[in-house]
């Protein structure tokens, strides 16, 4: 194993300028182990992470059980550093103390792979880097992955990485997320220009962001942050593209096209079920093992957007062991470092995820059902599940037929005809209340929910209470399970749909139905998954094709992927609907085109159910 001496200390060499092949100069830090001393002087293996988020930064997912107190990006550079590393610390183009312009995700695989090459040239590089990094800079390391830079030797990919931003990210579905519009105005607040100009703080920190997103679609010069055009342009840019097209083609916003291209290196990828980045994360898994010797492990546990050392997500706790401190590691600089030691250092395979366990799951599920007294939230409860791969083995896709008196079962329809349809008004779309997101203060909180708008429900009006209830919402629901199902993968539901309008969403929610208690009296609807269909697309993602009114269309929804224990007692729901917002912007219905403004239409929306037309949900089941 490749060690050096006790490290008494650690040096930093501030404000290195790195020069991109366009003449812009990034800037970063650069930190090193001090030995008898004096700094190190032989090449060691180099850690690096690139960030949008100021390199020297408070990072708030920089926490463990035992220390709930975030830590700066210097703290943990400074950790490693004392474990014999050396660790380069950077600031995306246009962020902090870099030069030129911001534009999210498209500069970062050419910004990565000059970087990578200018640590390689360094006389205390050894020619190893490994990368790590969370969302963000996951999104970094995969994009300059890509591209095979010879100096990247192995990744800790955590919640992020897309597979296709199209496909989950910015959009879903053919619909766009809403969370890039309060990350946009949330990071316009600390850019540069404001950080030098108080009076353009001032107007900007002025705009009500939960406002403006009720009025989506925003335009030119006419949103919270049109003094800032590079990030005005940006999002405008994601909601008008629509239609899978060349500007979804530009590297750093999908891996999934090349997978045989990329760097073949040990790869980690980490992320949960809450998280917006759970399905490009299991893409990804799979992509890489079927094209690269790797090797690549896998970790999903049951948290939101890199909360990993917390048991809950939401208003539902999972149990101690659903952190991963404890679990898979003593903490989360241990598992790092223990991927990192056994791969540029040539440590033994050691323990948890660096072990010779590829996949490592966290199954939801199989708690008490009672409400917690030192926190208020649902016991759910959990347990962690090894595998040699993903998809596990032994899943079977069991199909459960909606029937139009609400029953959710595995018997056919019978013949004739069978529907239930809703009116859905865009003005009047289905409140989000959770679900696999990130990055959506103030208008939207990532986790499990019981499914029950309350007053303080952002979008929410009167009257108030379960959205099982509203008049555009279907419920499908089994009866109360005589044993547990246990499911892991991605659900999908097929449904034959109508509508009289020439372009519409169809929405659809997985959902664990407890059973009413003394805690909770109405039982407790916790959602699991969600997906979207903009109808648009059903035959594809580059040419969209309008409905022709009261035709009955075949659509297939994926959901995003969960892994659940529904225990005995329980119900297994599906919710059909046309909206969830603001996690996704709200179908005007007019089949105009999109991210503009416009008029909107209320559509009238119908889900056939009988024998001809057998709509269903398809669950994932493992065996008991």
């Amino acid at each position: 194993m490749n060690r050096i001496p006790p490290v008494e200390d650690v040096h930093i060499d501030r404000d290195v300028p790195v020069a991109m092949r366009d003449g812009v100069t990034l800037m970063a830090d650069v930190y090193r182990p001090v030995v008898g001393g004096a700094v190190w002087d032989r090449p060691l293996p180099v850690l690096l992470e690139r960030t949008p988020y100021d390199r020297r930064g408070l990072v708030l997912s920089e926490i463990s059980v035992a220390n709930p107190a975030p830590r700066t990006r210097l703290e943990v550079a400074s950790a490693f550093a004392r474990a014999g590393y050396v660790v380069m610390l950077q600031d995306c183009r246009g962020r902090y103390g870099s030069e030129g312009v911001f534009t999210k995700y498209v500069n970062e695989a050419a910004d990565g792979v000059d970087t990578l090459a200018w640590i390689g040239r360094q006389p205390w590089c050894d020619g190893q880097v490994g990368t790590y990094g969370l969302s963000y800079c996951a999104h970094v390391q995969m994009a300059a992955a890509c591209q095979n830079p010879p100096q990247l030797a192995c990744m800790v990919v955590d919640s992020g990485g897309f597979a296709e931003a199209y496909h989950a990210g910015i959009r879903q579905g053919g619909a766009f997320e809403l969370k890039q519009l309060t990350w946009a105005y949330r990071q316009a607040l600390v850019s540069p220009a404001v950080e030098r100009d108080p009076a353009l703080r001032a107007a900007i920190e002025a705009e009500d962001i939960a406002d403006w997103v009720k009025r989506w679609p925003w335009r030119e010069g006419h949103s919270p942050v049109a003094a800032l055009p590079e990030f005005e342009a940006y999002v405008l840019e994601q909601a008008r593209h629509g239609e899978f097209d060349d500007y979804w083609r530009q590297m750093g916003l999908g891996a999934a096209r090349h997978y045989a291209a990329m760097a073949d290196v040990p790869t980690l990828l980490l992320c949960s079920w809450y998280d917006p980045y759970a399905s490009s994360t299991l893409e990804n898994y799979q992509g890489m093992r079927a094209h690269k010797h790797g090797p690549t492990h896998l970790i999903m546990g049951p948290w939101t957007h890199g909360r990993r050392s917390e048991s809950f997500a939401g208003d539902v706790d999972f149990g101690p062991a659903a952190t991963l401190d404890g679990s898979l590691a003593p903490d989360y600089d241990t598992l790092r470092l223990r991927w990192f030691d056994r791969w540029l250092k040539g440590a033994p395979a050691g323990t948890g995820a660096t072990a010779d366990r590829p996949v490592r799951i966290f199954v939801m599920g199989g708690g008490s059902g009672r409400r917690r007294d030192a926190d208020g939230r649902l016991d759910h409860g959990g347990a962690w599940m090894d595998a040699p791969d993903w998809p596990l083995a032994g899943m079977t896709p069991i199909a459960y037929h909606l029937h139009a008196d609400g029953r959710l079962d595995p018997a056919a329809p019978a013949a004739g005809p069978a529907s239930r349809a809703y009116d859905y008004d865009p003005a009047r779309p289905v409140p989000t209340l959770g679900g696999a997101t990130a990055s959506g203060a103030p208008v939207m909180e990532a986790g499990a929910f019981d499914q029950v708008t309350l007053p303080g429900s952002y979008g929410a009006t009167a009257p108030f209470g379960p959205l099982a209830d509203r008049d555009d919402v279907l419920v499908f629901e089994t009866a109360p399970l005589a044993r547990d199902v246990v499911l892991a993968g991605t659900p999908r539901a097929v449904l034959h749909v109508s509508s009289d309008r020439p372009d519409t969403d169809v929405t659809v929610k997985l959902v664990d139905v407890h059973p009413p208690s003394a805690d909770y009296p109405r039982g407790y609807a916790m959602n699991l998954a969600h997906g979207i269909l903009r109808t648009r697309y059903r035959q594809g993602w580059e040419w969209p094709v309008m409905m022709e009114p009261g035709e009955i269309y075949e659509l297939t929804i994926p959901f995003f992927p969960t892994a659940n224990r529904f225990k005995a007692g329980h119900r297994i729901r599906v919710e059909v609907s046309s909206s969830n917002f603001p996690h996704f912007d709200a179908n005007p219905n007019t089949g105009g085109p999109q991210g503009w403004p416009g008029p909107i239409l209320v559509a009238r929306n119908r889900v056939h159910l009988d024998a001809a037309h057998p709509s269903q949900l398809v669950l994932p089941v493992l065996p008991e």
